[in-house]
C-alpha cells in the first residue's frame, strides 16, 4: 500500500515541474500530514530530500516532538535539522508563528542549497482556507486559495511546493500509519479560539452535505481564472501604459467597458511601475481607488497619486471612446 501511495506522490511531484537543482527541503512538524510527506518524499525522491522541524518554543513538549521527528528521519536516511525560535504567546500567535516559521525555514533551506521548500498542505486545508476567505469577501485571487507551486511568503525567490493539495487528510493519516510512524498532535489544532479550527469543526459537522474535495476543486478552477486575469493584465499593461520620462509618472489608457476585475490588476501594475511605498494594498483599498478614478476623481494610494478622467456627455453615449488616467508619485509628507 505504501508503495502505491509513493507512486501517486511521484506523479504529483513530477507535475510540479521542479528542476533537480538541489535538495528538496521538507517542513516536518511531526503531525500526521507532515509525517506522511516525509514518508512519501523519502520513498519517491530517494537521496534528494532533507527535513527541518521548527520549534516555536510555545509548548514544553515541542523539543521532544522535534527529537521524535529527527528519529523518524534518521530511520529513513533523511538529514534533519531542528530550527529553534523564541516566540511569546499572546494575540495573533498563529499568524506570528506562521511568518516566523516560513522565514526560518527559508533561511535553513537556502543554507543547505535547497531549490524548493515543500509543505504538507492538503485538500482539507484548501477547503478550510476557501471558507475562511469567503467569510471575508475575498475576490478571485483569494478564493483560489493555496497554489501547488508558489513562493515562500516573504521570500519571493524561493519556490514553495504543496504536492499534497490533491490528497485528503484521512489519506495522509493512512500513509503515516502504513509507514509505522508515531505522530504528534498539536493541541492548538483543537483550540476553537482559532478561526481555522472552528471552520474545520464546522466542515466535520457538515460532512453529509458539504464536500471538501468539491471546495478544493473550485479553488483550483478559480486559480485558473486568476491566471487568466494575470495574463490579460500583463498584455493590457504593455499596450496601455505610457511611462513618464521622469520615471515617477505615467498615463494609463482606459478602454471603454473595462471590467473592474481587470482594472484592479492594472492598478496593481501601476503601483509596481512607480515604485509604490506599499507593495500589496488590501483589496478594499484598491477597489476604492479604482472607483474614485473611474468616477473622474483624484486619490492617492501607497504613495501614488491617481487622477481619473470623468466621462463627458459624448463618452457616456459612446461605447468606443477611451479615457486617460494620470499617475504620479506623491511627494513625501513633511515631518
Amino acid at each position: 500500500m505504501l508503495a502505491r501511495f509513493a507512486d501517486v506522490f511521484a506523479r504529483d511531484w513530477s507535475a510540479l515541474n521542479q528542476p533537480d537543482t538541489g535538495p528538496v527541503a521538507l517542513a516536518v512538524s511531526g503531525g500526521p500530514d507532515s509525517c506522511a510527506l516525509l514518508a512519501l518524499g523519502a520513498l519517491a525522491l530517494p537521496g534528494r530530500v532533507i527535513a527541518a522541524t521548527v520549534d516555536h518554543g510555545l509548548r514544553p513538549e515541542s523539543a521532544d516532538e522535534a527529537r521524535q521527528v529527527a528519529t523518524l528521519c534518521a530511520a529513513r536516511g533523511v538529514p534533519h535539522a531542528t530550527v529553534r525560535l523564541q516566540m511569546a504567546a499572546g494575540s495573533g500567535v498563529q499568524a506570528r508563528a506562521r511568518a516566523a516559521r516560513y522565514a526560518a525555514l527559508a533561511d535553513w533551506a537556502r543554507a543547505h542549497g535547497a531549490g524548493v521548500l515543500a509543505t504538507a498542505h492538503h485538500a482539507d486545508d484548501q477547503a478550510e482556507t476557501m471558507i475562511m476567505r469567503l467569510n471575508r469577501g475575498a475576490g478571485v485571487r483569494g478564493l483560489a486559495g493555496m497554489r501547488p507551486l508558489g513562493q515562500v511568503p516573504g521570500d519571493p525567490t524561493l519556490p514553495l511546493a504543496r504536492p499534497l493539495l490533491g490528497w485528503r487528510r484521512a489519506d495522509l493519516a493512512a500513509v503515516a500509519q502504513a509507514a509505522g510512524m508515531v505522530v504528534v498532535h498539536d493541541p492548538s489544532n483543537r483550540d476553537s479560539r482559532f478561526e481555522r479550527v472552528r471552520v474545520r469543526q464546522g466542515l466535520a459537522e457538515a460532512v453529509d452535505w458539504l464536500d471538501p474535495e468539491g471546495l478544493a476543486a473550485s479553488a483550483a478552477h478559480l486559480a485558473d481564472a486568476d491566471a487568466a486575469l494575470e495574463w490579460m493584465a500583463q498584455g493590457a499593461m504593455a499596450r496601455q501604459w505610457q511611462p513618464g520620462t521622469d520615471g515617477e509618472s505615467g498615463l494609463l489608457t482606459v478602454p471603454p467597458g473595462l471590467p473592474r476585475a481587470l482594472g484592479l490588476r492594472l492598478l496593481e501594475r501601476v503601483l509596481e511601475a512607480l515604485g509604490a511605498d506599499w507593495a500589496a494594498p488590501r483589496g478594499t483599498e484598491m477597489a476604492r481607488w479604482f472607483h474614485t478614478l473611474d468616477s473622474g476623481g483624484i486619490a492617492t494610494l501607497a504613495g501614488v497619486r491617481g487622477q481619473g478622467q470623468a466621462r463627458s456627455g459624448d463618452q457616456a453615449r459612446s461605447s468606443d471612446q477611451a479615457r486617460i488616467w494620470r499617475f504620479r508619485k506623491a511627494p513625501a509628507h513633511r515631518t
